[in-house]
């Protein structure tokens, strides 16, 4: 939390500036009742006019200072805001593929849902409070030495004591807050399955009872809100009746000082004084303890302390020139041995084609090669340089993937391409025409800046792929990775799409179970996956043997 912070220094100093200008706003109103009162007793008509206009100027700078506090502080509320969602936002997509599946992707959304709401309701809030409470009770004992010595000692000694009682609620508050984040997560994935399934819930007519399910996981997140809200104001209403004891002490102080001659304005002030030094460390430290558990919200959301699993010994970029190979190759999911010592190899801007029965491990094949899997036995190298030496970062900078479902964000053609990267538009219109989508760009009146609806609604399933190619030409990658993604379009968009994948610069390593005569044969060869090995063909070899056996 103190890096995001910091990270705009000037703009943080001008943000404390801001959080103690109520301060002033306070003391100043303390000294004019202080003074108005004081010279109620002095009796003087000119002294008590020349106290009130000194009171209403005051009263004046102060609305002013708490305007000026406003403006000072919102802006840069709003971008340290922003800050935390991208982090939330990165640090999930900077998970790899293992660690990315290790929780529900409805986990993900609550954290960058709900949570990210926790910390915007509670951090700032709880951030100015502690300032202001804090500055108000050092400029109120700093003020206090110079009225009463020995009376400020005491003062600084009784808030110590119920700083280390309210220290005492810290843990419990921080865990509470945690439990309500978990809860929230859990609720977010009982709600997503629920909607996912919602025609086959109520096909079934059982609809009732994931609605009963629903509303008992809604009630645990209220529950544990209400938990925390009520463990919350519990410890604040204890230290609250140890500042009221405090201030019956005051009172009396201030009543023996009183009867031995001291002034009204005296008195006043070191009441007032006292409540300054009291009352902000009552408030102060409850508050303080919400703030560390929207440190720790703000911590779970973007990784900051998160203890991940780093490869030190991955210290290599990708560089691809040559060639992939791959030897003796093992992998096992779920007890199940999908590859036993396979071995082949994939030459640098040929296209590849793999084939198998279904279940055999052809996309599983292309998680190894894609590096999304990495517990495997034996080699994988390109051009000499084991896998597990590249950096995930490097490599997946050189490679993409064309799905057979395709995800499209509610934002422009522009932004679904580039995935909101600084790239220009020339380049990416060069996308377009190898991906054959500048018909669909010509034909909308926005061009690139066409606004899609939810997932390209308002698309056809060919229009979607070519986008999800343009998005993959755009990265100017090395290997392009194709899963079954014409597998749910007609003929003809299928061919279309098959045609213009094969002319690519890239190296293409696709699935696909359809045969589209006079293009598919332009692979230049099938890796067949069959009893855990994979035998590499050419193209003419693999067609040829598979006509034959018809």
């Amino acid at each position: 939390m103190k890096e995001l912070l910091l990270k705009r220094k000037g703009r943080f100093i001008l943000y404390l500036i801001a959080c103690f200008l109520p301060i002033v706003t306070s003391l100043l109103i303390n000294i004019s009742i202080a003074s108005v009162l004081g010279s109620i007793e002095r009796g003087d008509i000119n002294h008590f006019i020349k106290v009130m206009i000194m009171a209403i100027f005051f009263a004046v700078i102060g609305v002013l200072l708490f305007v000026l506090s406003r403006f000072m502080r919102i802006s840069f509320m709003r971008d340290i805001l922003l800050d935390v969602r991208i982090k939330a936002f990165d640090k999930i997509l900077n998970y790899s593929y293992k660690e990315f599946n290790k929780r529900s992707k409805d986990v993900y959304v609550s954290n960058l849902i709900n949570d990210i709401n926790l910390f915007e309701q509670n951090f700032f809030l709880k951030l100015l409070n502690v300032i202001y409470s804090g500055g108000y009770y050092v400029a109120s004992l700093a003020i206090l030495i110079f009225i009463d010595f020995k009376f400020t000692v005491a003062i600084f000694i009784t808030s110590v004591l119920v700083f280390f009682i309210s220290k005492s609620f810290q843990k419990k508050t921080v865990k509470l807050q945690e439990e309500v984040s978990e809860k929230n997560e859990k609720f977010t994935t009982n709600i997503s399955n629920t909607f996912n399934g919602l025609e086959i819930l109520k096909l079934n007519n059982i609809e009732d009872r994931f609605l009963y399910n629903t509303l008992k996981s809604i009630d645990r997140v209220e529950r544990k809100k209400l938990h925390y809200t009520v463990f919350a104001e519990g410890q604040s209403n204890f230290i609250h009746l140890f500042g009221f004891l405090i201030m019956i002490g005051i009172m009396i102080y201030a009543m023996n000082l009183f009867l031995k001659g001291a002034s009204v304005t005296k008195i006043l002030l070191l009441v007032q004084l006292s409540n300054g030094c009291v009352w902000p460390i009552v408030r102060i430290l409850p508050i303080f303890n919400e703030l560390k558990a929207s440190v720790k919200i703000y911590e779970k959301i973007t990784g900051n302390g998160e203890k991940r699993t780093v490869n030190n010994n991955r210290t290599k970029d990708f560089r691809f020139e040559s060639v992939i190979v791959v030897e003796d190759l093992s992998f096992s999911y779920e007890d199940k041995e999908i590859f036993k010592g396979a071995s082949f190899s994939i030459e640098k801007g040929k296209k590849y084609l793999i084939k198998g029965p279904s279940g055999v491990g052809k996309s599983t094949l292309i998680k190894l090669l894609s590096m999304a899997l990495d517990d495997y036995e034996g080699t994988i190298k390109v051009d000499g340089v084991d896998y597990r030496n590249i950096k995930e970062e490097s490599f997946n900078n050189n490679i993409s993937f064309v799905y057979q479902d395709v995800f499209l964000f509610e934002d422009t053609i522009y932004n679904n391409i580039t995935l909101y990267k600084d790239i220009p538009q020339e380049k990416v219109l060069t996308a377009c025409k190898g991906a054959g989508l500048m018909d669909l760009i010509e034909e909308k009146k926005n061009g690139l800046n066409e606004m899609l609806f939810e997932n390209g609604k308002n698309l056809s399933g060919g229009q979607r792929q070519r986008i999800s190619i343009a998005r993959a030409l755009v990265k100017d990658v090395d290997i392009l990775f194709v899963d079954e993604a014409t597998s749910s379009l007609n003929e003809e968009l299928g061919r279309h799409i098959e045609s213009t994948i094969l002319p690519l610069d890239s190296t293409v390593v696709a699935i696909a179970h359809r045969y589209y005569e006079g293009i598919t044969e332009n692979y230049d060869y099938v890796l067949e996956i069959r009893d855990g090995l994979v035998k590499q063909y050419k193209s003419e070899d693999y067609f040829a043997r598979e006509v034959l056996a018809v």
